[in-house]
């Protein structure tokens, strides 16, 4: 016996393939759909079917674009500095960043960290393409932006192995303590980079 109509089984199913998604949270989700069939159904799923033929890399900065597009507009755009990168993991980091209004560069997106555990290894990553871009733009400062856990060092090290004697400014994004957070609940990689990147007042 179906306690629900097979339709709406299949749904919940759907939403729970997400990542975070459990099984509370996409009933949660369907249900909304049921009661609120003012449209919000046939929308999300003309986003849906439209995504896979809709989206598509810059063949530079691997960031997403329109399908069809070849390079980015954040890369072709003449205000934007070549010649600074910032390196990071995934696509929806470069919206991260952009959001802050204060980085004037280019991107360069990984496609994820260095993983043994998860079966990714750098060449599995879009680091040769950096190498090559390094040459082809002349860029005189990488800004490793990928996370401070062991992946995104470990992928920071080799990528900075990679570049070899280039005369190239290295960075990383400065790690502290988020605002509001109090000692006891900080992680030691945290705690640890806040200690390194302390300041004179």
């Amino acid at each position: 016996m179906n306690i629900l109509p097979p339709v709406l089984a299949d749904l919940i199913d759907a939403f729970g393939l997400l990542p975070g998604v459990g099984p509370r949270t996409a009933e949660r989700f369907a249900y909304y759909l049921i009661r609120h069939s003012n449209g919000s159904p046939e929308k999300l799923a003309g986003a849906l079917m439209a995504l896979p033929d809709g989206v598509g890399y810059c063949q530079k900065t691997f960031a997403l674009v329109p399908a069809g597009q070849e390079l980015s507009d954040l890369y072709t755009d003449p205000r934007r500095d070549k010649k600074v990168v910032a390196i990071v993991a995934e696509p929806f980091d470069v919206v991260a960043l952009e959001k802050t209004n204060q980085f004037n560069g280019t991107y360069h997106v990984l496609g994820g960290l260095v993983s043994p555990i998860d079966g990714i290894g750098p060449e599995q990553l879009h680091i040769k393409e950096l190498i090559k871009r390094i040459d082809e733009d002349a860029v005189e400062e990488l800004i490793l932006a990928t996370n401070a856990s062991v992946e995104g060092e470990s992928t920071a090290l080799y990528i900075q192995q990679q570049i070899g004697t280039r005369p190239i400014k290295i960075s990383r994004l400065a790690r502290g303590l988020p605002i509001g957070v109090d000692l006891e609940y900080a992680d030691q990689i945290t705690l640890g980079r806040a200690l390194e990147g302390r300041q004179t007042i």
